[in-house]
Order: C-alpha cells, then structure tokens, then sequence
C-alpha cells in the first residue's frame, strides 16, 4: 500500500510522519525504515527504526536513482515491513512532475515485497487529485 500525506509546508506532515513511524515500529514484527533529507529528525523516531540520511547520498540525482536505492535497501533487509519518506520533493531533485510515475513504481514495489510505503510531499491538494486517487490519503492536521 502506498499512503500520502500532502499539504504545504508548515501544515504538520512531517509530525504526522514520526508520530505514525513510531506507532509502526513499536506494533511491527518486521522493520520499519524512515527516509528523510538529514539527521534532524533522528531523536524523534524511537531506536528500532532506520533512519537513512538523504544528505549521505549526493549521487542519488533522479527518480530512476532514488527507486534503485530504494531497491538496495529492501534487498539487504528482507524483513521492511513499511518505509517512511519524508518530504520527497527535497530528496534527489525530485519534482512534482515526476510524482506520478514515482507513486505508480513505488506501488509496485509494495505489492511485489508487501512493503507498506507512506509519502508526504509539500504541494496543494488540488494540483495532484488527478493523479493520487489510486492512493490512501491520510488526514493531518493541517488537511
């Protein structure tokens, strides 16, 4: 499953974001894994959860990179149960335009290593309704 939560900047994502990692990872028999552009946010997620640094990866300049990289960590850990990604559109010069080609592979990924996803990206609503509607938007303060 790939789940959304989408707003503008400011409207609490990424609280929403930690806050549903959390709950995961301490209910999970699996791992959970938290993508994010920098270690800011490394002492809100309790230790179970991995924690990857986009910031430590420079090389990862697309979207056909990010899936790829996205594949090298499931592939060393068989045991992901769900991968947090935080802010998408600060990571790998991800733009908006790329978002619906980026949502339908991480789709696939999920259905093919039963991998729940959970995305949020800073845009308005309304620009993306057309192309989010095969996924679960989940409600934040801010929406």
């Amino acid at each position: 499953m790939v789940n959304l939560l989408v707003g503008h900047k400011g409207t609490g994502k990424t609280k929403t974001m930690i806050d549903l990692a959390n709950s995961r990872a301490e209910r999970s028999d699996g791992h959970v894994v938290f993508v994010n552009k920098n270690q800011r946010l490394m002492y809100d997620l309790i230790h179970e959860i991995r924690v990857v640094c986009m910031d430590d990866y420079d090389e990862i300049t697309n979207s056909d990179e990010y899936i790829g990289f996205l594949y090298g960590i499931i592939s060393s850990d068989h045991d992901i149960d769900a991968i947090f990604i935080d802010s998408i559109l600060k990571h790998a010069d991800v733009g908006k335009e790329d978002i619906p080609e980026f949502l339908a592979r991480l789709k696939v990924i999920s259905d093919q290593h039963d991998i729940d996803f959970t995305v949020s990206l800073s845009a308005d609503l309304d620009e993306l309704a057309g192309e989010v509607q095969d996924f679960n938007l989940i409600p934040h303060d801010g929406c």
